[in-house]
């Protein structure tokens, strides 16, 4: 399995959610990261399962789950899709 991401020390402070990943210390409003965490408990907040892959984060209390790319702003576009999409432009020519 191919790791995605490294995850480690993640934390909550003043509405921020603070996450290393791949070494480097990232903050977000948690806010606009998950309104759900936002308003959830400390218990509810700490009690996370981080995937084996790096891919995301997951609250069972809470059924939520966060991918670390979205977080970072990565968004993927298949392959397939793009080679769709230029074939659709050559039909238009």
């Amino acid at each position: 399995m191919k790791k995605l991401h490294e995850i480690g020390l993640l934390k909550f402070a003043d509405g921020l959610l603070d996450i290393e990943i791949d070494g480097r210390m990232k903050t977000f409003r948690l806010e606009t990261v998950s309104p759900l965490l936002a308003n959830a408990s400390e218990l509810e907040r700490m009690t996370y399962d981080i995937s084996p892959s790096g891919y995301g984060i997951h609250w069972p209390l809470l059924d939520e789950d966060i991918s670390i790319d979205s977080l970072l702003g990565i968004v993927h576009r298949p392959e397939r899709d793009a080679a769709e999409a230029g074939m659709m432009g050559e039909a238009l020519r």
